[in-house]
């Protein structure tokens, strides 16, 4: 495949390009600069672009087979303005998109998030996709209002779309500020670590596993006989729900940490939703 993918140097898309490398397809990945590294280290490089999203026109999109969609703005707190995040995670991806389709693009893949769901998590204990919509910050809001977008999208321009909606990814590459390698550099050390109860339940994935998930989604869609307005949600988790205290101990013990798990040093953040759960 000719695959053209956004995000290319985030957690996700680091994996997901080395993997479509190792497997042998062609890759055109977006970065923002010069300067934009992978988390990861690839042994071949893509055909790098380098522009930002919204900078996007159909000439880029020559003999492209699908676009893969995996840049995100403001995931973690503190989040960016509601008007930043409906551009970059809305406008700008749809404005990307209407030009792959003018260059004849029928094949789209699209990553959403869990924290679309917002509030619903608590309200059931398996997420099915087709719950309704109840985003807390301004990244999940601007997420929530893309999955319609590009539902429209696909009707309107008569095109194949399948959206992800990613729960909890960790791994290599992932920032350092975020729990599993700040857990993992406090077990490495000595150190204790100090966090919540951990009362959270959550659905972790591995993130090469993601990418995995990505890269057979991509050839489905590819192959697929049937292309015309094809709108499909799915969610993408591991299928084992587990507090971030069963997660955080797991790791502890795995990495046979000497400091001690300091757990409920911290408080939960404020209006933080604690469960959030798919339906696979």
């Amino acid at each position: 495949m000719n695959i053209f993918v956004t995000g290319s140097t985030g957690l996700v898309g680091s994996h997901f390009v080395r993997l479509a490398l190792e497997n042998g397809h062609n890759v055109y990945a977006l970065r923002r600069t010069l300067d934009s590294q992978p988390r990861i280290s690839l042994k071949k490089h893509p055909n790098w672009i380098t522009k930002r999203l919204d900078q996007l026109d159909s000439n880029d999109f020559k003999g492209i087979d699908i676009f893969i969609h995996l840049a995100a703005h403001s995931m973690t707190p503190p989040y960016d303005t509601y008007q930043n995040c409906l551009y970059w995670n809305l406008y700008a991806p749809i404005n990307a998109c209407c030009e792959a389709v003018n260059m004849g693009i029928n094949n789209f893949l699209v990553a959403g998030s869990c924290f679309e769901y917002g509030k619903t998590g608590e309200e059931v204990d398996f997420i099915p996709t087709q719950a309704e919509l109840k985003p807390t910050n301004t990244y999940a809001s601007s997420k929530a209002l893309s999955s319609s977008a590009f539902e429209q999208f696909s009707t309107l321009h008569k095109v194949a779309v399948t959206y992800l909606r990613i729960f909890h990814v960790y791994g290599e590459g992932e920032a350092e500020t975020r729990l599993w390698p700040s857990l993992e550099k406090a077990a490495l050390s000595g150190d204790d670590f100090p966090m919540t109860k951990g009362e959270q339940v959550r659905d972790f994935m591995e993130v090469s596993e993601v990418a995995k998930c990505f890269l057979n989604e991509a050839e489905q869609l590819v192959n697929s006989k049937k292309k015309e307005s094809q709108f499909l949600v799915k969610n993408l988790g591991s299928g084992y729900p587990q507090s971030i205290l069963e997660f955080s101990q797991h790791w502890w013990s795995k990495w046979q940490a000497k400091g001690k798990l300091l757990v409920g040093a911290l408080p939960y953040r404020e209006g933080e939703v604690m469960r959030y759960v798919p339906k696979i």
